[in-house]
């Protein structure tokens, strides 16, 4: 068994490596769109995860771990849900009222420690329900949808077509976390060979789905996602890192207290805004990075 804290410095390089690649993506986006830019995330990350489980293998010895019906199970609802999910929160975008759902799509974190419990017996400490609840509020406060009222805002707007979207969007990122930490699990092999194996699984799957579809709807976008493999590699790079580190965090450690760390991309995102940008924040701002860190130390406080 690895140290229980190992997932802890994983978990952060996991949302370094996925700060830079949401950059390089919203690059790519500008002439490949947003499903061109999704597609590179997989498809370039193909070869970064086959040279990841080789490595892996060599260096620890490891024989392949034997593949059978849970594992793809859980790994096609991995997959799969996290491509409805990315559909889900586009959706949301395109709705009059965008931003109430694009909140409402935060409730991931909140959702994923309830289907861990429910699915995979993780379990659900009073500080993973504190760490969770506090993280979570953390966020919203950050990107309110109101500044005066953020809180009753969410709650009226509870009931609208745009929270809807977005809640369906935060319950498939929720059910793809799961997924992944189960067909990790079902592997009943080290940690790091088990990650490595479902790393390689989903991104062929993924890669599969979103290039049959393009091919038959936009096969000229197809086409142009494949030219532009120059530029494509630095994403599939820091996607295939990014996912490595979070798929071998969920193997050691249950999903809620992964996910909840996570949110510390965003706490690099507003760094650099300050830094870099030069942008200030008010109080509300404030607030919520206070919050969030505070749920950030309380998740990594060990086992309870």
């Amino acid at each position: 068994m690895p140290p229980w804290w190992l997932w802890i410095p994983i978990t952060i390089a996991a949302a370094a490596a996925q700060t830079l690649r949401n950059a390089t993506q919203r690059h790519l986006s500008t002439d490949l769109g947003t499903l061109g830019a999704t597609l590179v995330r997989f498809l370039y990350g193909l070869p970064f995860a086959a040279l990841w489980l080789l490595a892996v293998s060599l260096a620890g010895n490891y024989e392949l771990p034997t593949i059978d019906g849970a594992f793809v199970g859980w790994l096609v609802l991995g997959a799969l849900s996290q491509i409805a999910g990315t559909a889900l929160l586009l959706r949301t975008m395109r709705e009059q009222n965008f931003t109430i759902g694009v909140a409402y799509s935060k409730s991931e974190v909140m959702q994923v420690a309830v289907f861990g419990f429910a699915f995979l017996g993780d379990p659900l400490a009073s500080t993973t329900v504190a760490a969770v609840v506090l993280g979570t509020l953390g966020v919203m406060l950050l990107t309110p949808v109101d500044r005066e009222r953020p809180i009753r805002t969410l709650i009226g707007g509870l009931t609208t077509r745009s929270a809807l979207l977005g809640l369906a969007s935060g319950s498939s990122f929720a059910f793809s976390a799961v997924g992944y930490r189960g067909a990790a699990l079902a592997l009943e092999a080290p940690f790091l060979i088990a990650a490595a194996c479902t790393l390689l699984g989903a991104q062929l799957l993924q890669t599969a789905v979103m290039s049959a579809f393009l091919r038959l709807y936009q096969p000229g976008l197809l086409t142009r996602v494949l030219r532009a493999w120059r530029t494509s590699l630095l994403a599939g790079l820091s996607g295939a890192t990014a996912s490595a580190g979070w798929f071998t965090a969920m193997a050691i450690e249950p999903v809620a207290h992964v996910r909840t760390l996570a949110l510390i991309e965003l706490l690099f995102s507003y760094v650099i805004s300050r830094r870099v940008f030069g942008e200030r924040f008010g109080r509300l701002q404030i607030t919520g990075l206070l919050i969030l860190i505070a749920g950030l130390v309380l998740v990594t406080r060990g086992p309870q």
